[in-house]
């Protein structure tokens, strides 16, 4: 298979295509989009680019599914407004009960919302309400949005934080178990470890008793695409269940089959107080949850939060569409398949180039750390950075992560085929070769 060489051309002064939008918003690449169709995103020059990046995992279904597409309209000639404070809409109900059919007892209730961070505040405020305490413990790289209370909770950049202080008092910081480089890949020492710091955190900087909620990405997303050892999920299951903290698991990136299961906490067979779900949700449209035991549901209060939008019809009925899609195509066991081929073509360059550190993460949402070539290494940011732009000119859409943003973030949709995975394959192969 061969290759345009030739970049997309990229008009010199940006603010013919930016117009009056704000120069605030951080974009990936300088590229003007027309439509979707399947995998591949179209740009104003009719050019098709090989979508593996999803809008960071959003249209996990890829663009115009026509499932998704045929419930949206059908929708919209029925109901678009949203009718949370007036009563119920068939739709929302609905996909509350196929959500909770997902999840594991005793998860039975949900709060609809609108986005990743709306969702991680109002798990943050469940917790303190519910519990009395106000203490948040959360993890060194993680992001959990950037709303004020998600930001309070996040590290990935320090750029999200900056010129923002103070934050939400009485959140604690603890290292996440990333096991390359600082444990040579040994998930169970990472683990060990910082279970520990954790342990003298207790000791001696809050007592556990102050504690309402520890949160954790099951897979650490923005931070570097690090999975958390299943025995550190475990390990903070039994300090949870030992302090009566409640253990809230991110899902926002991790959930809708992308690690190959339907939700990440399952690889560690563990239970979570509070889910947080959005991105894949309703395949693009803002739709975001909490789910948790209807006990701390009816604890945190009537009208203890709520949402004017949160829930609209439109979106749940786009929901409704995906759960379908998944369960009807079988889309938990094509990402682990898929996922797995990934990998293995992914580690095949990897041999053969010493500028890939490691490879890492399970089903469809796999991390390859590009070091620098040569004694010391460390890693290489602007290696990634240009190695997504030759990838963008070859017609294959990944993104970087990492706190250096020298991670390469894979997140196929979880319907891809194994032509597909071949195809960026050999395309991140070329672009590799020619940075």
């Amino acid at each position: 298979m061969t290759h345009d060489l030739a970049p997309s051309a990229v008009p010199a002064d940006l603010s013919t295509v930016a117009g009056h939008l704000t120069p605030i918003l951080g974009r990936y690449f300088e590229r003007s989009w027309s439509h979707g169709d399947g995998h591949r995103l179209y740009d104003t020059a009719g050019r098709p680019y090989l979508d593996f990046a999803n809008g960071i995992a959003v249209t996990a279904l890829g663009h115009h599914h026509p499932r998704v597409t045929a419930a949206i309209h059908a929708q919209v000639d029925r109901l678009i407004g949203p009718t949370g404070a007036m009563g119920y809409a068939e739709p929302v109900v609905r996909l509350a009960d196929m959500l909770a059919a997902t999840l594991p007892d005793p998860i039975d209730s949900v709060m609809f919302l609108n986005s990743g961070s709306e969702a991680i505040d109002g798990a943050l405020k469940l917790a303190r309400r519910v519990t009395g305490r106000p203490g948040i413990v959360a993890f060194r790289g993680g992001f959990h949005g950037r709303t004020f209370g998600a930001m309070s909770v996040t590290t990935s950049a320090l750029n999200y934080r900056t010129g923002y202080e103070p934050l939400l008092p009485s959140v604690y910081f603890a290292p996440y178990p990333a096991a390359y480089p600082e444990f040579d890949g040994d998930d169970e020492r990472a683990s060990a470890a910082c279970l520990a710091i954790l342990g003298s955190l207790f000791e001696t900087v809050i007592a556990p008793s102050m504690v309402g909620s520890i949160l954790i990405e099951p897979v650490r997303g923005e931070g570097g695409y690090n999975p958390a050892p299943a025995s550190f999920l475990q390990g903070l299951r039994r300090v949870c269940d030992e302090h009566g903290i409640l253990l809230i698991a991110d899902e926002v990136q991790t959930g809708y089959a992308r690690t190959g299961r339907m939700w990440g906490f399952e690889h560690a067979g563990i239970v979570p107080d509070v889910v947080v779900i959005a991105k894949a949700i309703a395949n693009g449209l803002p739709l975001s949850a909490i789910a948790t035991p209807r006990a701390l549901m009816d604890r945190w209060g009537k009208s203890a939060h709520g949402s004017t939008y949160g829930g609209n019809p439109v979106a749940c009925a786009a929901g409704i569409a995906v759960l379908e899609t998944i369960e009807a195509e079988a889309l938990v066991e094509n990402a682990a398949v898929r996922g797995a081929e990934l990998r293995t073509g992914l580690a095949r360059i990897a041999a053969e180039d010493s500028r890939i550190g490691d490879v890492r993460g399970p089903g469809l949402m796999i991390g390859v750390e590009l070091v620098k070539d040569g004694p010391g290494g460390g890693p290489d940011g602007p290696l990634a950075k240009a190695a997504i732009a030759r990838a963008a000119d070859l017609g294959l859409l990944v993104l970087t992560c990492g706190s250096s943003g020298n991670v390469i973030r894979w997140i196929p949709p979880i319907d891809v085929t194994a032509a597909e995975i071949g195809e960026a394959v050999e395309i991140f192969g070329e672009a590799l070769r020619t940075v």
